[in-house]
Parts: C-alpha cells; structure tokens; sequence
C-alpha cells in the first residue's frame, strides 16, 4: 500500500494511491488518490469514498516526524572510502531537526553560509509506533514503511563544524516522498533495491540497498536501544558512493527501485 500526504488546494489530506509504477518509478498515469480519514498512523486505514487523480493533487511530505529524524552516516563501504575514511564498526548515528523535511517537488534552499552544498539519495524508514529496545527480530512490527530521502548536506560546514548539526539541519535539508510504501518487508532492501541519483538528468550515484553495512533490522535495534523512537519518526539508512555539489537551478531526483522517485529543485535562500 503506498500512502500519500497530499492537498487539493485546501488542507493536506492522506490517500492511498493506487496504480503500478513503470521502471523508471513513474506511477501509472491513470493513478488515483483514495482520500483517507486521518493520519493512518494514528487512526488506522479508513478509506472515505473520496478519490482524487493523482496529476490533479499536489503531493507533500508523506509523514511530518513527531519529534526526530535519525540519520546513519557511512553505511556503505564504498560512500565511506570517497569521504576519505573506513567503514564504522558500528552505525554512526546523528539527528536532523524535524523542521527540515520538505516534500516532492519542494525547494531546496542553498543557504549562504555555505560554498558545497551536496545530495545524498537514501532509503528512509518510517516508525509507526512508540518502541525502546526493539530486537532486530522484531523490527518488522515497528516500522510503517518506507520512502525516500535527500539527506542534503552542507560538506563545507560538515568539515569546519566538526559534528554535523549544522552542516544537515539547515531548513529543507531533508526531502521525503513522494509516498510510503507499507507492504515491504526489510528483506527486499537486503536482497537489493537499486538507489539512483540524478541531477538535471544525469546519474550521479547508482547503488544498491544490498550493499548497506547495517541492515535496516539493525538499524532500529541500535537506534532504539538509544533513544524511545515516536510514530512517524524517520530513520535514514545511508547514502551510497558518488555524492556531489549542487548549484541554483539545478534539479535533483532520488529514485528508489519499487518506491517511486522523489524530485526537488535548488534554489538561493
């Protein structure tokens, strides 16, 4: 089930989206909205007999964090060799603010306290309830799906700061979108979903969610052995190899094997 965030005009509502995707993670162009009453999260799946087309409908962030986005940093071997280091003998873990996240098609803000500001396309897990010390054999039953994420990045800030607040948790830092997909199971990441990048039309980082260091069961098991994780927070797994600069006028699409594509473009703040 792919569940949207999504206004008409008025205030933001939550569907269910129908239709199949097309390789290049495009829904079908006769896709509709189902409207839903209420945040899934909070009040369950209840189908109002309310569609809308999906070319008609402006889709936002799919789920607005509570209280956190957790980020893992160098969870692919290869993304930890370009930024000049090893990979971590356990997940490295930081928080973005939840006042980061933007939706599909949202800008994003190039802030002038930095010169180097860079995408990073990831896998997005997305809790659906309150959990503390999950074991990884149980992760399936507090994650309520799936999506995808920029986590962007200042990199010049990230080197002179010295931790990563600043330089991950400027405003419009964390794209989302453009759905949650709820009926996959941690599992598919192992076996592989390919992770692409492109930025105004050419491929940047290609990867595949087989390749993470820490499996997305592992992930939950450390994060909340850390901290109480709330529905709706957001776990970021890693980005793969080839991060780069964006500018202006440039355009940015994550794309993600069987969860869609998420597109945002760079403007001046």
């Amino acid at each position: 089930m792919r569940i949207a965030r999504f206004t008409t005009g008025e205030d933001p509502m939550y569907g269910v989206v129908t239709g199949e995707l097309d390789e290049l993670g495009q829904p079908d162009p006769d896709s509709v909205v189902v409207a839903l009453a209420g945040d899934p999260l909070y009040v369950g799946v209840k189908l109002l007999d309310q569609e809308h087309r999906l070319e008609d409908v402006r889709l936002l962030a799919p789920v607005l964090p509570r209280s956190k986005v957790v980020a893992i940093g160098k969870n692919y071997a290869a993304h930890a060799a370009e930024m000049g280091g090893e990979a971590p003998q356990e997940p490295l873990m930081f928080l973005k603010p939840n006042t980061s996240v933007v939706g599909p098609g949202d800008p994003i803000f190039y802030p002038p306290q930095t010169q180097d500001l860079h995408y990073e396309g990831e896998l997005a897990v997305v809790i659906g309830r309150i959990c503390r010390d999950v074991p990884p054999e149980q992760a399936t039953d507090v994650i309520h799906g799936y999506t995808i994420a920029n986590d962007v990045t200042a990199r010049d800030l990230q080197r002179s700061d010295g931790q990563w607040t600043r330089a991950k948790g400027f405003d419009s830092f964390c794209p989302l979108g453009p759905w949650i997909e709820t009926d996959l199971d941690p599992h598919d990441f192992a076996e592989g979903r390919r992770v692409q990048t492109h930025l105004n039309g050419d491929l940047q980082q290609d990867g595949s969610t087989s390749d993470l260091i820490f499996d997305i069961p592992t992930l939950v098991a450390y994060v909340s052995s850390v901290m109480t994780l709330l529905p709706g927070d957001v776990i970021l797994t890693g980005t793969p190899e080839g991060v780069g600069p964006m500018n202006v006028g440039d355009e940015v699409e994550v794309s993600i094997s069987g969860l869609g594509s998420l597109t945002n473009p760079v403007k001046a703040r």
